[in-house]
């Protein structure tokens, strides 16, 4: 008995620790920090194959620098997309991840590709 109450107790805490909360594109640089879902348009998009990781970035809600919400996709993480990271610009996407200031400004690292949702 105690076994079963130990695993599902654990359980219980992985989930709780893996949830996200979703918040809506106006709400991100409330939530700092937060491990969050968050929805928006993707209006701009930058590769930069020629730096160092070979970022991309993707401007959610307006085009850089007006945008709310930077999705930055190292080299590591675009290798791992099945289809063209370019074929998300002018989307609906559902981003999920930790929201991190850089220069001020919220962004959110991706490290797997399920991190992002086509609506």
């Amino acid at each position: 008995m105690k076994k079963i109450t130990a695993t599902l107790l654990s359980l219980f805490v992985i989930t709780a620790v893996t949830a996200q909360t979703a918040i809506k594109l106006e709400e991100v640089s409330k939530h700092i920090g937060d491990s969050v879902t968050v929805c928006g348009k993707v209006a701009g998009m930058r590769y930069f194959e020629n730096s160092k990781n070979k970022p991309t970035f993707l401007n959610i809600g307006a085009n850089h620098p007006n945008q709310s919400l930077t999705v930055v996709i190292w080299e590591t993480a675009r290798s791992l997309f099945t289809s063209k990271v370019e074929d998300l610009m002018d989307k609906e996407i559902c981003i999920t991840g930790r929201i991190i200031l850089y220069k001020e400004r919220p962004e959110i690292i991706i490290e797997r590709p399920d991190q992002i949702v086509v609506q």
